[in-house]
Order: C-alpha cells, then sequence, then structure tokens
C-alpha cells in the first residue's frame, strides 16, 4: 500500500458512494434557474450556488441584457464579481457618477470589485450581449 493520499484500503466503497453524491456537479445549460437576484435591464440566471449545488464561497450563472439596453446602477456589497463575454460588446460604467467607462468583446473577462457601482450596457443595436458572471459568495447579493 502507498502512501499516495487517495489510496483508501478497505473503506473504498463508502468513499465512491461519498463523491457520487457530493463529487463532481454537472448543472445543463437549459436547466438554470432564473429565481435569483435581478436588476432591470438584465435577465439572470443561476447556476451555481448553496440551494442548488452546496456551494459554500461561489455563485455562478449566466446574465444576457437586448441590444441596446443598460441596466440600472448598482453594486454587489462585499462580493467580487468576474464576467465573461460569451457574446456580443459590453460597455461597463463605473463610479460615483458613472464617470468611468471601458469595452469588453468575446473572449474578454471584466472584474467588478466590492461596493463599486456600477451599470451594464449591451453596446451592440442588433445582438444580445451574453456573458457569464461569477461572485464570491454562494448567493446573488444585489443592491439596486
Amino acid at each position: 500500500m502507498s502512501d499516495h493520499p487517495h489510496d483508501h484500503g478497505h473503506g473504498h466503497h463508502q468513499a465512491e458512494d461519498r463523491w457520487k453524491h457530493n463529487g463532481v456537479r454537472v448543472i445543463k445549460g437549459d436547466k438554470l434557474d432564473d429565481n435569483t437576484a435581478q436588476t432591470p435591464g438584465m435577465y439572470r440566471q443561476a447556476a451555481i450556488n448553496h440551494a442548488r449545488v452546496g456551494a459554500q464561497k461561489i455563485w455562478a450563472g449566466t446574465v444576457s441584457i437586448e441590444p441596446n439596453a443598460k441596466t440600472g446602477v448598482h453594486h454587489h456589497g462585499p462580493l467580487e464579481s468576474v464576467i465573461f463575454v460569451v457574446r456580443g460588446k459590453a460597455r461597463m460604467r463605473w463610479g460615483d457618477r458613472l464617470e468611468y467607462v471601458a469595452e469588453a468583446g468575446p473572449g474578454d473577462f471584466i472584474y467588478v470589485p466590492p461596493f463599486v457601482p456600477h451599470q451594464e450596457i449591451n453596446a451592440d443595436p442588433e445582438n444580445v450581449l451574453e456573458c457569464v458572471l461569477v461572485r464570491s459568495d454562494n448567493e446573488a447579493v444585489v443592491v439596486n
């Protein structure tokens, strides 16, 4: 028997059962949950959170914004957010007066620090903006 931490010896079947129900989870794209915090102008769907998979420190899902639409100004309290642009052109405005602006396209990542007031804008007049969103807690905190 080796000293490798994954050698389970006699308890192999117990460990196997434990991992079957508490291991990797796959959430199908057509099974996302829109019963999550929303911001006007944006449509969020949860994939990973405490209620769905028992997540302890992370929330993940999708967000879409219609062409030429924008969200209301909001922040996410003490949470950090990462947005990955899948399709479309995102324009981010942030600051006390939304005085700062940056744009992101497919393949780009956007980082939003805690308590930063911001607004997401779909800068494309014809196509929906589609993004993947990850936050640093197991529930979506939105302060509109």
